[in-house]
Order: structure tokens, then sequence, then C-alpha cells
């Protein structure tokens, strides 16, 4: 199987979405399936590094295309969003609906998880109502051997009346045959039959009904008894598809208003309308359960008696958010002591870069100012931002990235699904919090996987109150020289971990607490239910973990955090180089701040820091050290002893050092995620709110604390 590059674009039948092709003979194959069930490692597998991705057209849903080349025939691999139904509760399931009925695939193959293949047949049968050109990829048959699970591929076959193939995508086994079987159907070399599902008898008597009306309105571009059920069932986002993607109004058609009122009926008589939906679905699972049954075995009625058992402690009521608690200060440990040595060494290697910059403007006669504003400007704060990000993002995205490849991210939003729920939120705001703690850019992209608008709002506004990676540099710095010590060894660090994590937990807190605000105010709706699946534990492919961690999270991230930083470092070295009336513009900035900061704890220096940290919020320290020496220019000063006597020097106590860290976790959104908000939401009014929310809380809550301990006399 063979990959070459994709050049030229061609928009798929009807469907919105351009198709990456390289050459007219291309054919287009959709790639569909559960959460879950490997669907991203197949189309890897035959992609390869081949990819594109971008929006669905008109949806915040992501697609990826990719272009193999099996026995010389070019293939483009449309991988659709995962779904458990086609029923259209969701963006993503409206979007693989809507591809499969009207993107034109030449075929389909349904990505199905042999452990559990019950539950992936109901994709299976929807989909086999749509189209007959499907291949059922039957994926992780290793796992099922493992687990003791037999299935019999040709009862399987049989029963679903299209090719069914075995698979471990992992080791691409079985993929060259899957693909065998895609062509052939392609090719029409291979006829599938696929068996209809058989509902109940009213349903099935007003699909006769309705069926032939349907068929001759819509002139056959759609399967007429796939259409009817849905227009029997009131899918009325399927209409909106019809008169979107077909040109057929079907809402001002007449005669199929009249049908479908009379199908309705006749169905009413001995099914109550609000139970035709369940009487639907039930058919479905039925058939998935009668196939099962006479296909998939199992020598070992306890084969998922491991994943119970361990099931039944991390997620247990009392073991699972303690034990949550105690991994994650064990990531914060892993990052902050495994950093801090190539922190150094990387930042030692782009300063002396620096020096030979600084030797070439000498070199070439460049006058002053450039040389500061490009390298002492610009170069440096890009320099630090790198130094100071990459290490720890190395560490903490394949971290993250491992847990999720294990099966553990999906326990992690479980536990806190309940705490979503009675903040009104979505228990899935779980795991797009989680996210944020590597970047709260990525976070707000991940929001997308929520269903509902008012709950992926509501996500969104308050993502940024987990401290993303830019923030923890900060924050461990404070912690070791204010509360911990400089000390090295295991205790210091441990503790230093530890009370990170306490803060952590404080942003979890304001996430819920804010939550809740905003279902109550200005978000107002009821938390809807969502299927989460708990997919067995799998042992992780530690080299993809890594390279794509390195790739997808930490280079993107990095990127987007640079493209911010260099002309921050500009307008930095600006305001620290000219002076009016003998000072700074960044020191006169600063003491026209002081009043409000000292009210908050702080002083005036800390608060410009934040507002000039604003493009990347790892240069806080930096621009705070430069402001206090008075250098004109970013400092490293990466001995924290003398740092904390610097700091002293210059009014510093336990409380400013408390409040902060406090503003560090509480307060607005870096630039680059503000860009990102306001793509995803397309508004400016919500971008503001998501600024102002955490800022006006960081105000408070800083000015809480400042005031109580001036009260009880603390400082």
């Amino acid at each position: 199987m063979g990959l070459t590059a994709t050049s030229t674009g061609r928009r798929a039948a009807d469907s919105g979405l351009v198709i990456q092709r390289e050459s007219p003979d291309d054919r287009v194959i959709a790639l569909a399936g559960n959460p879950n069930v490997g669907k991203s490692t197949v189309f890897n597998a035959l992609t390869g590094l081949n990819q594109h991705t971008g929006n669905w057209p008109g949806k915040t849903v992501s697609n990826a295309q990719g272009r193999c080349v099996h026995k010389e025939r070019g293939y483009i691999l449309v991988d659709i969003p995962g779904t458990y139904s086609l029923l259209a509760h969701s963006a993503e399931e409206e979007v693989a609906r809507d591809f499969l009925c009207f993107g034109g695939p030449d075929a389909v193959i349904v990505v199905c998880d042999a452990t559990c293949l019950e539950r992936n047949l109901n994709l299976v049968l929807q989909t086999l109502e749509i189209t007959s050109r499907v291949v059922v990829c039957v994926n992780l048959m290793d796992e099922a051997e493992k687990k003791h699970i037999r299935l019999d591929l040709k009862r399987l076959e049989r029963h679903l009346g299209v090719p069914v193939v075995g698979a471990s995508a992992r080791s691409s086994r079985g993929l060259s045959d899957m693909m065998d079987r895609a062509a052939a159907l392609i090719a029409e070399e291979e006829v599938s039959s696929p068996a209809a599902v058989r509902y109940a008898p009213p349903i099935e008597e007003a699909l006769a009904l309705l069926e032939p009306v349907v068929r001759e309105r819509t002139g056959g571009r759609i399967n007429a008894r796939w259409a009817a059920l849905r227009l029997l069932d009131a899918d009325d986002s399927l209409i909106a598809s019809l008169s979107r993607f077909l040109g057929f109004d079907a809402a001002a058609d007449s005669t199929l208003r009249a049908a479908v009122e009379q199908a309705r009926e006749r169905v009413a008589r001995e099914i109550p309308p609000g139970e035709l939906t369940d009487a639907i679905v039930s058919g479905v699972v039925r058939r998935a359960e009668e196939i099962c049954l006479d296909s998939v075995f199992t020598d070992d009625i306890r084969y998922s008696l491991r994943d119970r058992k361990i099931d039944h402690v991390l997620t247990s009521k009392r073991t699972g958010i303690p034990l949550m608690l105690l991994l994650l200060a064990g990531i914060l440990w892993l990052t902050i002591t495994g950093a801090n040595y190539p922190s150094q060494l990387l930042s030692g290697l782009l300063f002396r870069v620096q020096d030979g910059l600084t030797a070439l403007f000498h070199w070439l006669g460049a006058p002053e100012w450039l040389h500061g504003a490009l390298v002492l400007g610009v170069y440096r704060v890009l320099a630090w931002v790198v130094s100071v990000m990459l290490p720890p993002m190395a560490i903490f995205f394949p971290l993250f990235t491992l847990l999720e490849d294990l099966g553990y991210l999906p326990r992690v939003a479980f536990n806190l699904d309940r705490y979503f729920q009675r903040a009104r939120a979505c228990g899935k705001q779980a795991l797009t919090m989680c996210m944020g703690f590597g970047c709260n850019a990525a976070g707000i992209v991940g929001c997308r996987i929520i269903d509902s608008p008012r709950e992926r709002l509501i996500a969104i506004l308050t993502n940024s109150f987990v401290p993303c990676n830019g923030r923890f540099p900060a924050m461990i710095a404070i912690i070791t020289m204010f509360f911990v010590g400089t000390q090295p060894g295991l205790l210091p660090s441990a503790a230093s971990a530890l009370l990170l994590t306490g803060i952590i937990l404080l942003g979890i807190l304001a996430t819920l607490l804010v939550s809740r605000l905003l279902s109550g105010t200005l978000l107002k709706g009821v938390p809807s239910s969502f299927t989460l699946e708990l997919p067995p534990y799998r042992r992780p492919q530690i080299g993809r973990v890594i390279v794509r961690s390195i790739l997808d999270r930490t280079l993107f991230v990095l990127g987007r955090a640079a493209a911010v930083a260099a002309p921050a470092g500009l307008i930095i070295w600006i305001m620290a180089n000219i002076t009016v009336g003998g000072s700074s513009l960044l020191s006169l900035c600063a003491g026209f701040l002081d009043p409000f900061g000292r009210l908050l704890g702080m002083d005036g220096v800390i608060l410009m820091a934040f507002i000039l940290g604003f493009p990347a919020n790892e240069i806080v320290i930096p621009i705070i050290i430069m402001a206090y020496m008075a250098t004109g220019t970013i400092t490293d000063m990466s001995n924290l002893n003398e740092l904390r006597s610097l700091l002293e020097a210059n009014g510093w106590t336990w409380l400013t050092a408390a409040c902060t860290m406090l503003f560090s976790l509480l307060h607005w959104p870096c630039s680059t995620t503000c860009l990102t908000i306001h793509k995803e939401t397309g508004s400016v009014k919500w971008t503001a709110l998501s600024f102002l929310l955490p800022t006006a809380a960081g105000m408070a809550c800083c000015l809480l604390l400042a005031s109580a301990a001036r009260l009880l006399g603390l400082v």
C-alpha cells in the first residue's frame, strides 16, 4: 500500500465538503464508527501523514481526509465524526448522516469494536438503511482474542448482507483485505444485498404508505425507505438537509405532507407519538441482538472481570476522586522535575544564539535601537517563551495522551460528571477542562465534543479557570520561593506538586461555580444527557503517543504562542526603553497601576506584567524582573534565591506571593485563547465575556484575601 501527495480539490457531490483529490479517478470512501473503536488508527494506518484536516462546511465539527494508494488505485478516505447513531441528535450525528446521504461516497467502511460488537451494530444497521455499499471492519480482533471472544465473521456477513472483514489496525492486520473488499464493491465486482431491519407491524404498514411517495418526490436520489422512516419520526433536521442538498422543500410539498400525516395517523393507533422513536430504536437494537446471538461467542464469561475490578477502584465514589488527584499530582511532579534540566539547556542554547545575533548586528554596523528591538526585544522574548514552554509541554502532553490512549480520561469525565450536572453543565466539560491544563486554546477547540450549544458556550467561557502550561512556571517558582523552599530533593518537589494540585483544585471549583452561575443567568437551561462510553483498558502505543502529542499538540501550541510572543517582545522593549521625563513608559504605567495593584495585594509592576503578558503567560515573571531591575530587556534569573531577594527588596511578602499566584490562576485568557474563542463562537460578545469573567473573579478573590489578611494583622 503506497502513499502519494494530494494537490487538487474537488467538491463531494452535493455535500459542500471539498475533497482533496490528486486524480479524477480517485474514489471516495467514508470511514464511520463509534468513538473509541480504533477508527483513527485505521485512518492513520492507511493514509500515514498524507492527511488534511478542517471543519465541515457550516459546522464546528472537524473532519479529516487522507489519500492512500491500494493496488495502483487512489482512494480518498474521509474520516467522518465518531458517533453512536445517525438519528442526528448532535452536530456530529448530523454531519455523519448528511455525508452518507448526500456526499456521494463510493463506499462506506464502518469500523466496529470486536469486544462489544452488539452496541456497534446499531450504527452498522442504520448505515445499511442509507446505502448498500458498506464494508464492515471488525477491528480489535486481537483484543477479542485476549478476552476469549470468538466471532464467526462468515455468519455475520450472511446476516448483514455486506462484506465483513476482521482486523487489528494497530498492527495493520486485515486492512489490505478490507481495502480489497471495498475496491470490489466500488468496481461492482462484488454485489451486496443488505437485509432491511424489520420494525413493529404498525411502523411497517406506515412505511408501506409513505415510501412510494418519498421515492417519487425525491426522484430516487436518497434511500426512500430510510427517508420515510425519518419523516415518520418527525426528523426536522432531515427536512432541512433535503432542502439544502437536494433542493427539495419537503415542508412545502403538500402531497408529501399529506402522506406523512396519513402514515403518522396509522402508527398512532397503536404507538403513542412520544414512544415512536423508542419503538424505531428498539427495532434496530433487537436486530443487533439477534445477529450477535448467532455470530458472537465467548469461552469465558469473566473476560471483562479485570476491567470491572479496575473500574471499581478508579470510578468508585470513595476512591475515584482521591486517586484522580494523586495521579494529577504525579503528572505535575514529573513535569516539574523533568522539565527543569532540559529547560536550562534549551535556554542556554537559545541565548548563545542571541550572542551570535548580537555579534552579527555589530559586524553589520546596525544601529543600537534596531539591535535592541529585534534581538533584545523580539528574539529574547521568543527565546524565553520557547525555553520555558517546550520542555514541560513535551512532558505533559505525552503523559496526557498516554492516559487518553490507556482509556483513563473517560473515567475522569465519569468521576466529575455528577459535579458538572449539579452545576447544570455537561459532563463532557470535564474532558475539555483536562485539555485546558496543557493549553486553554486546545481546551476551547475540544469543546466541540459537547453537543448542546448552551453547554458548549459554558465550557468555552470557563475553560481558562484551569491553569494552562504557560502559567505553571510562574506558579511553581512562587511556590518554591515563598512556601516550600529552594533546597533540592524529593520532598520539596513533591510538596510543590501537592501545593500546585491544590491551586488547580481551586480552579476546578471556580469552573463549577461560574458554570452554575452562567446556567442560572445568561445561559439558562436543563443539562443534557449524553452517552459516556468507558472503553476497555488498552496497552498504549508509546511511540505513536509521543509522535502524536509532539506533532499535534506541543508544536501546534508552541507555534501559536511564538506567533504572538514575537510582536509582544517588540512592544515590551519599546515600553522599557522609551523614556518620558526620565522614566520609562513601563515604569510610568506601573506607577499609575500601583494603587490599584496594592489594593489587590500586589503592586503596579505585577499588574503591568500581567497586561504585557497577555500574548504569552510565560513572560510575566521575566517582565517583573526587568521592571524591578530597570534593565530595559528581559532578564534571565534562574537562581531562585537571587530572585526571592530581588522580590523581597521590592516589597514582596507571603501575601504578595499568594495574591500573584491567585491572580495567575484567575485572570484573563491569553491572546491565543481569545482568538480561538472568537473563532469557535464567531462572537465578539462571548469573547469579551470570556475575558471579563476570570478577570473579575481574580480581582475579587485577591481583594478578599488581601483585605482579610490585613484585618487579621497577618501582614
